[in-house]
């Protein structure tokens, strides 16, 4: 789950990283008074999940505290990437002489989370990556040793980093661990003309599997980037909502993945990442056809099953009795394979419903739900 920008900021700031001092508000009025008490002056932020704020005229520089009322009721309300604005923090400005990258994320092939850091912040780290890799630098953590100052030193050697930013590693690999992150980044991390290392951006995505250990955070970590994912989360749905046309369930983390792969190699682009796990009963089936159908930019859907557990005429099952709970709106693919295929055909052949059709390869019921996507 990602946090807001002034979330992950109050993570930081509870673990000893200095940050701006900063207050958000939904009020371009109240905005005025947060500018008084930060004196004046104050750097306008959209709060919102996505990046391109800054070129989305999301994040602007108040002169006064009636230029931050009204640079908050122009960002309020805007909608940058399709998420609307619905506050925005203000922050003191800071007097910059450099700025930085630091992140540890998880690398899932490796086993390990890994700490990426360059001497160039301030702007995307996959630019600085294409333009010049060798000033990005990335070295693996062991997660039994974690990150300790001989550690956070051997990064910054490598990155080029000023001598001090040794603690905020120490202190940032304190926020995974302690908060359940499965990332943590701060863009940029930037030192003073007075030579204080600060945190001026911040992103956390937290593990949603160690949520029940983070209870004390009450409502704010809950709090979802999009509608349809607070809908799903609501239903016990395992759903991401992404930019793409086909909408896409399946039985399994791995398979769902391949399936996105899939869709995206015959030309089109996943909708969500959707995982009904081994229990594809009617009324997960219904409820996953539900929140992908409530998708406007969902063109087709593609049901990809393999039956293992939950044999797949169990599956069809679901499906027949969720379309009898969802007005199927939109075309749907399904490819059944695995436990009792055969049965589970004949049974979504018998229903004959005429936005339904089977495929009995999953290239094939890809190209197919692509086909349907792109020519809608």
């Amino acid at each position: 789950m990602d946090l807001y920008e002034h979330q992950a900021r109050e993570l930081f700031e509870e673990h000893g990283i200095a940050v701006p001092r900063a207050e958000v508000t939904d009020s371009s009025k109240e905005a005025r008074e947060i500018a008084r008490r930060l004196g004046g002056r104050a750097l306008v932020k959209a709060q919102v999940k996505t990046g391109g704020r800054g070129k989305a005229g999301g994040v602007k520089l108040a002169a006064d505290p009636a230029s931050a009322e009204l640079t908050a009721r122009h960002i309020l309300g805007m909608d940058i990437k399709g998420h609307t604005v619905a506050t925005v923090m203000l922050a003191q400005p800071v007097d910059i002489e450099s700025e930085f990258y630091v992140s540890y994320v998880l690398d899932r092939a490796a086993g390990r989370f890994l700490a990426i850091a360059s001497a160039e912040g301030g702007m995307e780290i996959e630019e600085v990556a294409a333009r010049r890799p060798d000033a990005v630098a990335r070295v693996h953590i062991d997660p039994a040793r974690g990150v300790t100052s001989a550690k956070a030193g051997e990064i910054v050697a490598a990155a080029g980093l000023p001598a001090q930013a040794v603690d905020v590693l120490v202190r940032l690999w304190q926020v995974l661990v302690r908060e359940d992150a499965l990332l943590v980044e701060v863009n940029p991390l930037v030192r003073t003309r007075q030579g204080r290392l600060v945190a001026l951006d911040g992103k956390v995505t937290l593990d949603d599997n160690a949520s029940f250990r983070q209870s004390r955070r009450g409502g704010a970590a809950a709090e979802y980037g999009d509608p349809l994912e607070e809908e799903a989360a609501a239903k016990g749905l395992n759903y991401v909502k992404l930019d793409g046309e086909v909408g896409i369930i399946g039985n399994g983390a791995g398979l769902v993945m391949a399936t996105l792969d899939v869709v995206a190699g015959c030309g089109a682009r996943p909708a969500n990442f959707l995982d009904i796990g081994g229990g594809a009963s009617a009324g997960v089936m219904a409820d996953g056809l539900a929140v992908i159908l409530s998708d406007p930019a969902v063109k087709s859907v593609f049901v990809n099953v393999f039956g293992g557990i939950t044999a797949c005429d169990a599956v069809a099952e679901g499906i027949v009795r969720g379309l009898d709970t969802v007005r199927l709106t939109k075309p749907l693919v399904v490819r059944l394979d695995g436990n009792n295929a055969a049965r589970g055909r004949a049974i979504l052949d018998e229903h004959r419903h005429p936005l339904v059709e089977q495929a009995t390869t999953m290239d094939g019921a890809a190209r197919r739900a692509a086909r349907l996507a792109t020519a809608a």
